[in-house]
């Protein structure tokens, strides 16, 4: 126990076992909600659902593990949310790609991340991007992940005149998720620990008692297996499409942003930053681009650094063994497999879409919506990717008009040649698919 004390600093973090075990359970409860949401976006690809809960159970177990005794930090990490829509809808939806070669994008972005998180780099690569385009980015991806969810809720459905229009309210499926979505916004005003998967569960609940879901045929089973998935990746075929190339540096931007922000936020509320500067910030950097190459060996989408884990950390978790005991449940989460199938549907899922989008959104409030410059690129990002079901082609939107309309304002030297270099590279990219389409 004095070892487990030592290596950990639990005297210098004020902290004790018991402490810990209480953050890492808090932890796990509140983004748990991962373990059934993954598998049904994923499916969408034409991935196995089972293998895919595997995946995402198995690889965030084991970056959590070395996130907690690499880097010490109790910031636990999973497929992420946005992530995990932009691998479904653009990469193998928009783009066409076979779920095996977006596998590759990931795991190609993940090497990217690893070989950054030992360089200065990576700094310099996020001091770039402009912070209006960070925020909005966030927000866009949000509001998509909503929409996606409304879809899957029935709230929103297809209509041929106004493209869209709203579903059937008195519908069953529509009717679930509605009260699902209305549990899930009172516990988490109410502070309740787990809001998320709560509502999921009551989703599910409702929907095998009025027999639209069928009941599990085991609540607890053998690890189903994650063959379908496993090492199923192809890094080669990535080569093969210019489009597939460059959607490697947009995971890899993704994973950079939301890694900062995450590690930033949670690790100041822990009381962790140190003048300002992330102690063991290359390991922490480091492990979370294993999660990622993990992630993508075992057959899911990138794995990132939680927000979730703040939870944790508000329960007074503050080292690395917190992240063990939240492992350990992950790990334990794979004998539930037949509850996971059948929560794994869209009318159960979609409160959780909705939920955590709204979340995404907070972001929003720090874009200057005063300056021009800065309001249109953050707006059009953020509304073309929910309105053109494509994350790719928002983030087009911003990466090409924040320059241009910096240059109508006077400021062009103050913008760094990368985003110059971007934005002609973007902009050509577009006028070449429509001449070649």
């Amino acid at each position: 126990m004095n070892r487990l004390e030592t290596f950990f600093g639990f005297k210098e973090q004020g902290t004790d076992l018991v402490t810990e075990v209480r953050g890492g359970l808090t932890t796990f409860m509140t983004m748990a909600y991962i373990i059934i949401v993954n598998p049904g976006i994923l499916s969408a690809a034409g991935m196995d659902r089972n293998s895919v809960m595997m995946a995402t159970c198995l690889a965030s177990a084991l970056a959590t593990i070395v996130m907690g005794l690499w880097a010490r930090y109790p910031i636990a990490l999973a497929p992420g949310m946005g992530l995990n829509a932009f691998f479904a809808f653009e990469i193998c939806g928009s783009q066409h790609a076979p779920w095996p070669v977006a596998l590759g994008m990931v795991f190609i972005s993940g090497v990217l991340f690893l070989g950054l998180s030992f360089l200065r780099v990576r700094t310099m690569l996020i001091g770039v991007i402009p912070d209006s385009l960070k925020h909005s980015i966030a927000a866009g991806i949000g509001l998509f992940i909503a929409f996606i969810g409304l879809q899957h809720a029935g709230l929103v459905v297809h209509d041929e005149q106004t493209l869209v229009r709203l579903g059937d309210l008195t519908s069953a499926p529509v009717l679930i998720s509605l009260a699902s979505l209305a549990a899930v916004g009172a516990m988490m005003a109410a502070g309740v620990r787990g809001a998320v998967l709560w509502g999921i569960l009551l989703a599910g609940g409702l929907g095998i008692l009025f027999g639209k879901i069928p009941p599990p045929t085991a609540v607890v089973s053998l690890p189903p297996s994650m063959s379908p998935t496993f090492l199923k990746l192809d890094v080669l075929g990535v080569f093969s499409n210019w489009r597939w190339v460059a959607s490697c540096f947009v995971f890899l931007f993704f994973v950079l942003f939301d890694t900062v922000g995450t590690l930033v936020g949670v690790s100041t509320q822990a009381g962790l930053m140190k003048d300002g500067n992330l102690p063991r910030a290359t390991q922490a950097f480091a492990s979370d681009a294993t999660g990622t190459i993990i992630g993508s060996l075992f057959g899911t989408s990138t794995v990132t650094s939680y927000i979730e884990s703040a939870a944790g950390v508000a329960a007074g978790a503050r080292t690395g063994l917190a992240n063990l005991v939240t492992a350990a449940l992950f790990v334990a989460a794979i004998f539930f497999a037949p509850l996971v199938s059948t929560l794994a549907v869209g009318m159960v899922t979609a409160p959780a879409l909705i939920v955590v989008g709204c979340m995404m959104m907070a972001s929003v409030a720090r874009v200057k919506w005063d300056d021009m410059t800065e309001a249109l690129p953050a707006f059009l990002t953020m509304l073309l990717m929910p309105l053109t079901f494509s994350i790719s082609r928002g983030l087009v939107a911003g990466f090409i008009s924040w320059p241009l309309l910096q240059l109508a304002a006077g400021r062009g030297r103050q913008v760094h040649p990368f985003l110059y270099i971007m934005a002609a590279i973007l902009a050509a990219g577009v006028i070449g698919a429509y001449l070649f389409m």
